[in-house]
């Protein structure tokens, strides 16, 4: 049993991305970037105006001035107007600065007087004018490769004239639920049985990662069934296995993928919940074998899956773990056992508190979280003390 930092560092290690692909602005939400961009165009392209009001040479205007007014340069096309001093034109938030005019005075702080303007304040060069440049500049990077690509940064992509981007492959997805108990929501249940909940939570994780869910299956504890579902997992790039990989006798995901050829590269992790874990690869799958219990499943596939799907998208390293928060512990906290245990709970107003029940089996407690705090063996963690969380939510 091995903890679950070297855990994850064996599956990264294994898991290489995907052949990238070049889509459409729109399909690239979320996704990663295949390569570095830089910026085609300087932002703004042309020097604007920042407000609604006149363009004017700021050394011919004080106070109590008067300007002659002799055109107007809405947003849009270069009109080719120059104003010179004792002149303005008159102007719109985003229209290009006229020829000689290096200011602009707000429409709120003059009078005006036919074809005239009065001013009513003093005004200096540079005032609401949004310079060529100033916002970006031509050849700078505006993306690196692996980095999430997201709402604005397409809009950014959008400005500089990109209809389409380069981003990590599609991560294909097969999931198999076990368990001979398990019932589809839906139908009628029997006296023992209990409604199949985990594919439900792993399509909605792997959604969250915009992996793409190809096949679901609920397979009962038998080789056969369970040797011809594995076969048909095998096939995508990523097989998740929920249930079955623990030592009892109806545990068989193991002996059944070994039989297939299959390569075993971790069983079992120093983790609570979720020590019976199983990490391999079959062919070119990459196959993760989860514990039943739905928050152990939970658990390991943020931190074990989740990192792998993302890697096989072209995500950075730094795009690979969670999002991380110091918060203050509302509650005593102590992990007296062997394996570093996850608590969830939730983080709300800067603060931490635990919710439900800590079994690997309550869902409840689990649907009201949106955090992890990781306790090593041994650690404690006293009420008000600062403590690090990983936020899925």
């Amino acid at each position: 049993m091995i903890s679950e930092e070297e855990a994850r560092t064996k599956i990264l290690e294994a898991i290489q991305p995907l052949p990238e692909r070049t889509v459409s602005l729109f399909r690239a939400l979320d996704c990663f970037s295949g390569q570095d961009l830089v910026a085609r165009l300087p932002m703004p392209g042309f020097d604007n105006s920042a407000m609604d009001g006149y363009a004017v040479v700021a050394s011919s205007c004080r106070r109590g001035e008067r300007l002659r007014v002799i055109g107007e340069q809405p947003a849009g096309v270069d009109r080719g107007i120059r104003v010179s001093p004792s002149e303005a034109a008159r102007i719109f938030t985003g229209a290009p600065m006229p020829v000689g005019a290096d200011a602009v005075v707000m429409q709120e702080d003059i009078s005006r007087d036919g074809d005239e303007i009065v001013l009513n304040v003093d005004v200096d060069a540079g005032d609401f004018v949004r310079r060529r440049g100033c916002d970006l500049s031509e050849g700078q990077k505006i993306l690196s490769k692996g980095e999430r690509v997201r709402a604005a940064t397409l809009a950014l992509l959008a400005s500089q004239g990109f209809s389409e981007v380069i981003i990590g492959g599609e991560v294909d997805v097969a999931i198999i639920s076990t368990g001979d108990e398990l019932v589809k929501p839906g139908t009628r249940i029997k006296q023992g049985q209990i409604y199949e909940s985990n594919s439900v939570l792993l399509q909605s994780l792997l959604q969250r990662c915009n992996a793409t869910v190809r096949s679901v299956e609920n397979c009962p504890d038998d080789q056969r069934s369970l040797t011809e579902a594995l076969k048909r997992g095998i096939r995508y790039h990523v097989l998740i296995i929920s249930g079955g990989v623990s030592v009892g006798e109806h545990d068989i995901v193991k002996s059944t993928l070994l039989s297939l050829g299959a390569k075993i590269d971790i069983w079992r992790v120093a983790i609570k919940p979720g020590k019976p874990f199983l990490f391999g690869q079959a062919g070119s799958c990459a196959v993760f074998g989860l514990p039943g219990n739905p928050v152990s499943t939970f658990v390991t596939f943020l931190q074990f899956v989740r990192p792998a799907a993302l890697k096989m998208m072209s995500a950075s390293d730094g795009e690979l773990a969670l999002t991380k928060v110091t918060a203050e512990s509302e509650i005593d906290l102590h992990n007296d056992g062997e394996r570093a245990h996850y608590v969830r709970g939730r983080f709300e107003n800067g603060k931490f508190l635990t919710v439900g029940r800590q079994e690997s089996h309550a869902i409840f407690g689990l649907s009201q979280s949106n955090a992890l705090l990781r306790l090593a063996p041994g650690e404690s963690v006293k009420k008000g003390a600062a403590v690090e969380l990983q936020l899925w939510d």
